[in-house]
Parts: structure tokens; C-alpha cells; sequence
């Protein structure tokens, strides 16, 4: 049931792109989405890039919001959700932009009950974007135990869809001095996506971004700096494919047929990374870059994964 990829990468830096060049093609019926990543702060880094995501989407209309993680820094009180929710984003929740949010270690995971986090009261769950061929998976990575993956593996094997796509909070692979990869996580949820083919997996946690090489035929994004920055804390490394941690940034997505699109744009509007993943029946190498997966050690004993 594996499904590989082929991955075309055209990567781009801000110097080389204009402030606020939208670089998707905007094709009809395609599922357009954004990410955002470590963003509960309430401060004007947060509203920087709320909005930018606001002015974006004059261009490029999506219709729903990926949070990774960590979406309230401040508490959980009404009070908090309004500073670090409701206000820096009000201008997409009034046009019925849905967010669609994963839990961060930062999290009270009773953010599962608050409404328009849409999560149904679930630590995971998943849902699938009317008439398209893509479902998302929302994972807790904070506390991985047999129920959870269980769940997964029942998910994904009955999903049916083209495009499998899961996101949470901890990166299984990061070049990040801070945190790094997390290899607990990684050898619970790496062999369930690669045995039911999913297609690109979206984190946070590290506040940079990071694009990493397909990692045995998977997509690796972090998008952990849309109000939260640890500059100088990426350590390129060969897992990195693009890689900036110089400001704050979101990326949209652009997913159509085979082919998905990606922009990562900082909260000045300039493109810090832009390209496309190809899904097909086989590997092919990218011009340049290994797509071998990096060597790990042997996957973790199953157990919870504690915050």
C-alpha cells in the first residue's frame, strides 16, 4: 500500500524574490490551506504575521488554517484565547476561515474542547476537505501511546485518499541545536506512515523553519515560527533542505492532482522557500540533493511519550 514520491524542489530565497510575490498557481478545485506554527503569543509578532496570512489571502484564497502546536502561550483562561486567538486572527475567522489545531507541549490539552479549534474534543482525529482526494491527520505528540497509534493505523488504512498528510507538534527530523529530531516519536509514527503511504508530514516546536530531504519517500516541513524565534539555532545539517531561522513566517500550501505547492513567507511578505512535491509510483532523485534517509537507530520501545 506504500506510496512513494517524487520530489521537485524549486527552492527560493527572500534576496531572490519580491516582498509579497505570491509564487502558487491558484488552479481551480485545488485544496488551499495555511500553517502556522508556535503562534499563541499575543504580541506583535503574532499579529505581524496574522496580518501578512490576511493579505495573502487576497491572492491566494484558502479556506482553512494548520496550527502546529503550541497555540497559547499565555494560559487558557477566555481572556488568553481572545489575546493570542480571537484578535490577531479575526479578520480570517470573520471571512469562515476554519483553524484546525494540533496540541504543543506548551498546551493545556483542554484546548481540545474550545470550538473553534475544531477538534471535536479529541487530542487526534482527522478530516478530509469536501471533493478532494486529501485527508489530514491531527496527531498529539506529546503523549504517544498504544490507543493513539492504533487509531492511526486504523485511520490511514481505511482512508482511500491520494494525499495523506499529518501534522503535530514535535519534528521527527530537525536540525535544531534546541531540540533536534525527536527519535522517540519518530520510531513510534514513522513505520505507520510509511506502511500506509503518507505523503508530507508538517510540524513545529523548533522556532525556525526547516525544509527537510524526503526522508524514505516522505516530505518533512517545520513551520514553528509564526511568534516565537530562536535565531541562530539551526544548525544546517545533511537532513536540511532549506532552512531559515532570521524572522517569523507561515507557509501556504497548494495541493492539486499530484502535485503539491508550498510557500513559506516571512511576516515581511518576502518568500523565504517556494517549490512543489510530486506524488507518483516511484522515487525519483532530485538533481543534487541525496533523498537516502538519514541512518537512525533502531525504533524506540513503544510507550507514552511524555510532555
Amino acid at each position: 500500500m506504500r506510496r512513494l514520491l517524487a520530489f521537485v524542489i524549486l527552492a527560493a530565497s527572500a534576496a531572490a524574490l519580491g516582498a509579497q510575490e505570491l509564487r502558487l498557481p491558484i488552479k481551480n478545485g485545488s485544496v488551499k490551506f495555511a500553517v502556522i506554527g508556535d503562534s499563541g503569543t499575543g504580541d506583535s509578532h503574532q499579529v505581524s504575521v496574522a496580518n501578512e496570512l490576511d493579505m495573502y489571502r487576497a491572492k491566494f484564497p484558502f479556506d482553512f488554517v494548520l496550527m502546529m502546536g503550541d497555540n497559547l502561550y499565555t494560559g487558557d483562561s477566555p481572556k488568553d484565547y481572545q489575546r493570542a486567538f480571537e484578535r490577531p486572527y479575526k479578520t480570517l475567522l470573520d471571512a469562515g476561515v476554519k483553524f484546525y489545531a494540533s496540541l504543543g507541549n506548551h498546551d493545556n490539552p483542554n484546548e481540545r474542547l474550545y470550538k473553534a479549534f475544531n477538534m471535536n474534543g479529541e487530542r487526534y482525529y482527522t478530516f478530509k476537505p469536501p471533493n478532494s482526494s486529501v485527508r489530514f491527520f491531527a496527531l498529539d505528540s506529546n503523549y504517544v501511546d498504544d490507543k493513539q497509534l492504533a487509531w492511526l493505523d486504523k485511520e490511514l488504512a481505511a482512508s482511500g485518499s491520494d494525499w495523506k498528510i499529518c501534522f503535530f507538534h514535535h519534528p521527527l527530523y530537525s536540525s535544531g541545536e534546541t531540540h533536534g529530531s525527536a527519535e522517540l516519536q519518530r520510531g513510534l509514527l514513522e513505520p505507520i506512515f510509511l506502511k500506509y503511504g503518507v505523503n508530507v508530514v508538517l510540524s513545529g516546536h523548533e522556532h525556525f523553519y526547516e525544509r527537510i530531504k524526503p526522508q524514505k519517500g516522505i516530505q518533512y516541513f517545520i513551520v514553528g515560527s509564526s511568534a516565537k524565534l530562536r535565531m541562530g539555532d539551526l544548525r544546517t545539517s545533511d537532513l536540511t533542505a532549506k532552512g531559515w531561522d532570521r524572522g517569523y513566517g507561515f507557509m501556504l500550501i497548494e495541493i492539486s492532482g499530484d502535485e503539491l505547492f508550498f510557500q513559506e513567507i516571512s511576516d515581511k511578505g518576502e518568500t523565504i522557500d517556494a517549490g512543489s512535491v510530486r506524488r507518483t509510483g516511484k522515487t525519483e532523485p532530485n538533481p543534487g540533493r541525496s533523498t537516502q534517509p538519514v541512518e537512525q537507530a533502531p525504533p524506540a520501545p513503544r510507550q507514552p511519550v511524555a510532555r
